[in-house]
């Protein structure tokens, strides 16, 4: 199984957050900082942001993020992941609005990302609902390879950000796509440094060997 991260991986953007922070002109990066200083736990992290875009329908923030880029090459790498026979994943702190729609765009087997409640008109509730924590992915991964019958082994890992370290490690093959810091090449089996998603096809065609 093959296992993405999201943002930065087969977006062409850094984070699904901050996208919608900058569509309603808000600024998130207090919270951020205080949820990696423990201020706070990840629920809270995500009740601060949603409340930074006020009382809306869910719709705005499906608009948004449908204006949200592919990454390069994105479609045919998944294209060509199936052919070979491979499970796909999107594992993910970023927001299930934008996951879901590449689920559907891209055809993935499994998404794990934080959800927007919202209430019986559609208008976010203020709240979210917390399904993979920032420092703790790894978490959901332990989860759906007991899920599957398999182990974390059996799976190849694309990240780009010190938050996928610890499924780098995890994981028997990782990559680290167009990594945010040498601290995510450091701990990756592979590094890539072009933003086309195509690049990682040659370790997973059926003559390719997974350390």
């Amino acid at each position: 199984m093959i296992v993405f991260d999201m943002d930065g991986v087969l977006v062409d953007i850094e984070s699904s957050w901050e996208f919608v922070h900058e569509a309603f002109k808000v600024d998130g990066n207090e919270n951020l900082e205080k949820y990696l200083q423990g201020a706070f736990d990840y629920r809270e992290f995500m009740r601060r942001d949603i409340g930074l875009w006020g009382s809306v329908h869910i719709n705005q923030i499906r608009n948004i993020l449908n204006r949200v880029p592919l990454m390069k090459g994105a479609k045919e790498a998944i294209q060509s992941l199936k052919k070979f026979d491979y499970k796909t994943a999107i594992i993910s702190s970023g927001l299930n609005v934008l996951a879901r729609n590449l689920q559907k765009e891209l055809e993935i087997d499994y998404v794990y990302a934080n959800d927007l409640q919202i209430n019986s008109q559609g208008i976010l509730t203020g709240e979210g609902e917390e399904v993979v924590d920032l420092w703790n992915k790894v978490a959901v991964l332990y989860s759906l390879v007991k899920h599957l019958g398999i182990t974390t082994k059996q799976c190849a890992v694309i990240g780009d950000s010190i938050y996928d370290v610890p499924l780098f490690k995890a994981a028997g093959f990782s990559i680290a796509f167009n990594p945010r810091d040498e601290k995510v090449k450091e701990n990756a089996t592979a590094s890539i440094v072009q933003k086309d998603l195509r690049e990682i096809l040659q370790y997973f065609t059926p003559d390719a060997c997974m350390q």
